[in-house]
């Protein structure tokens, strides 16, 4: 059974129910503020910038930097596997000898 809430949050002036478990709100607000602000950097001084189109792009920016991320992480998983590795043949040797 789901214990969700409503949140009201704000996004360039137009406000947005989301229902959200408890110990997650906390992140829902931080990811609507970095959404929010986002979207009014890709929509700088042109106030009339279509919303879709800011969103989509701003949505694009954040998708971006997620991949990013990933790629790092996984650069840093396969490097810890490989010194892992290195560590246990060393260990072995010790070990056998």
């Amino acid at each position: 059974m789901s214990n969700s809430e409503a949140v009201s949050i704000r996004i360039l002036d137009r406000e947005y129910t989301v229902g959200v478990e408890p110990d997650e709100r906390d992140s829902l607000v931080a990811a609507a503020r970095l959404l929010e602000q986002r979207m009014r950097d890709v929509r700088g001084a042109n106030r009339m910038a279509a919303i879709d189109r800011v969103a989509v792009l701003a949505a694009l920016n954040l998708a971006h930097e997620l991949q990013q991320l990933r790629d790092e992480n996984g650069r840093r998983e396969r490097e810890l596997a490989r010194t892992l590795d290195a560590l246990q043949r060393k260990l072995d040797q010790f070990v056998d000898a």
